[in-house]
């Protein structure tokens, strides 16, 4: 854990922004993520939270598909704010739709209130993830 470099001032500024539009009733966990396009522009998201728990969606997602929406398909960049202690990474689901993305060798940070960060790469945070190398090299076994 260390502290947050300035390069990464504008995705933790838009990160701790979308935060604070958390819908959180339920967990009381506020959390909002920045994306960074290949293009350098920044998309943010914040969890959105269901009364049908499943209904539920992570503010990583939201921010990913914020980008997509607007024509992104390659992300440099991912940061996780929350307003907690402890640094935060993303679940696993988040950690599947991540490795999508981003290539493996791609920083993913976590930060908090303190301005504190930690950052693993997408290959740590997801080993051996599903891509679509897997679809687009597999064989069709016949019926």
């Amino acid at each position: 854990m260390t502290a947050l470099p300035e390069a990464l001032q504008p995705l933790y500024q838009a990160a701790r922004e979308a935060a604070n539009n958390a819908y959180a009733p339920y967990s009381q966990f506020p959390v909002g993520v920045a994306v960074r396009g290949l293009s350098g522009r920044i998309y943010s998201g914040c969890n959105v939270e269901n009364a049908s728990y499943g209904g539920t969606v992570c503010a990583e997602r939201n921010a990913i598909a914020a980008a997509v929406v607007a024509g992104e398909r390659q992300f440099d960049a991912l940061l996780v704010y929350t307003p907690q202690e402890k640094l935060t990474p993303p679940c696993g689901l988040c950690r599947q739709v991540i490795a999508e993305f981003f290539l493996p060798e791609t920083l993913i940070y976590s930060s908090n209130h303190q301005q504190q960060i930690q950052g693993w790469t997408v290959q740590q945070l997801l080993p051996d993830a599903f891509t679509p190398l897997y679809l687009a090299n597999s064989t069709k076994v016949p019926n």
